[in-house]
């Protein structure tokens, strides 16, 4: 990621004196990585979205294998009453077979061939239920790991909203006195959206920080210091009005720009830039309408989106 930037760094710095063909490949390059960067983005999205599905899926599992425990509970018991009921019913034959000892040879061979069958019973329906107790160990030693599993997720999920209201409390905190000012601060989709106007950064076609602007940024900043495991994508917004300066080529180059010169305040204050991505996104992601005033106001801006960083749970999953 750093060297990318570099990279960006170098190009743009390049644009700024070659002509216009050479901020075309500019362009192209700058589009090529926003859109790898987007994808990932989106999968991270995706990732956060899947979770709570695949949560409900072991949490289901979970409700399976406590049925299936029952079930085999159950029949653990009525096996275990047969057994006890054979060996009622044997012991019963001994005690006739004892009071019978006198009577003839043919009779006591078929109670002695009953008390042979019985024991025969006896030992299929221990065997039985040895394999239905080591079923329900395995079972309940499954049931075991998928808790853990669950726990471990509810856990991490948990951390993550505690974690990302936390820090739009701090964000909305430090950036209070800017707030309805053309800041705001909201919460969706698991992230904290901070959106500044151009009004409150740059003056009309350029993208150099006004002091205002830089002050609200580097108190931002000052929260994202002490939140190295936030990621932090900056996109830049313009209304649909054409560039219509000469030193780059269009609201693409313009959005692009902007976002990074709010990259560069939150690096020199101290936010690792490992924790930073810069895009552009033009004209093409209005929040109000371009045909009027006000509406173009909102489209001019910067987009701060901070999401928490997903690898542990992604890696839990996984396993």
């Amino acid at each position: 990621m750093n060297n990318m930037k570099k990279i960006l760094v170098l190009i743009v710095a390049i644009s700024l004196s070659l002509s216009s063909c050479v901020s075309q490949k500019v362009y192209d390059e700058l589009d090529h990585k926003y859109k790898r960067l987007f994808n990932s983005n989106s999968e991270l999205i995706e990732n956060n979205e899947s979770l709570v599905a695949q949560r409900n899926q072991l949490q289901n599992d979970l409700k399976g294998l406590q049925t299936s425990i029952e079930s085999l509970e159950n029949k653990k018991a009525n096996i275990q009453n047969e057994y006890t009921a054979a060996k009622d019913r044997l012991d019963k034959l001994i005690a006739s077979y004892d009071a019978l000892e006198s009577e003839s040879a043919s009779e006591l061979t078929q109670k002695a061939n009953t008390i042979r069958d019985l024991l025969r019973e006896l030992e299929e329906k221990e065997k039985t239920l040895g394999v239905e107790q080591n079923h329900l160990k395995q079972l309940q030693a499954e049931l075991n790991a998928r808790s853990e599993t669950i726990n471990e997720l509810e856990s991490l999920i948990a951390a993550k909203e505690a974690k990302m209201t936390a820090l739009r409390n701090a964000v909305s905190d430090a950036l209070q006195s800017f707030e309805g000012n053309g800041l705001t601060v909201t919460r969706k989709n698991g992230k904290v959206y901070v959106s500044m106007e151009n009004k409150l950064l740059f003056s009309s076609g350029s993208w150099a920080v006004g002091n205002q602007g830089k002050t609200a940024v580097g108190k931002l900043a000052q929260v994202l210091v002490n939140n190295t495991d936030i990621e932090v994508l900056i996109e830049g917004h313009t209304d649909n009005v054409p560039y219509s300066g000469n030193t780059i080529q269009d609201n693409w180059d313009l959005s692009v720009k902007r976002a990074t010169a709010i990259v560069r305040i939150l690096q020199n204050i101290g936010v690792n830039p490992k924790q930073i991505t810069a895009a552009g996104r033009s004209k093409y992601i209005p929040v109000g309408s371009n045909s009027e005033t006000s509406g173009r106001a909102k489209n001019r801006r910067i987009e701060i989106i901070l999401a928490p960083n997903l690898n542990r749970i992604n890696e839990l999953l996984g396993e």
